[in-house]
């Protein structure tokens, strides 16, 4: 059982990671526009962008209670 103040860092650290997932997504948008995009930085940019949905997901999975099979 996670504890309430637990719950509240976990809602936090999750809130932040969205906001940096949505940030870059921006970012990733401006660059792919550009006519001089940099391709490298880009690769890097939507890796970190799947890091951070995946570090989302498995924050998320332990707010939710396990549920007996």
């Amino acid at each position: 059982m996670i504890h309430t103040a637990d719950v509240q860092v976990l809602k936090q650290k999750i809130n932040q990671l969205q906001m940096e997932h949505r940030d870059l997504d921006d970012v990733i948008s401006r660059l792919s526009q550009s006519p001089a995009q940099d391709q490298l930085q880009l690769q890097r940019l939507k890796k970190r962008k799947l890091f951070l949905k995946d570090q989302i997901s498995i924050l998320e999975r332990q707010l939710e209670p396990d549920i007996p099979a």
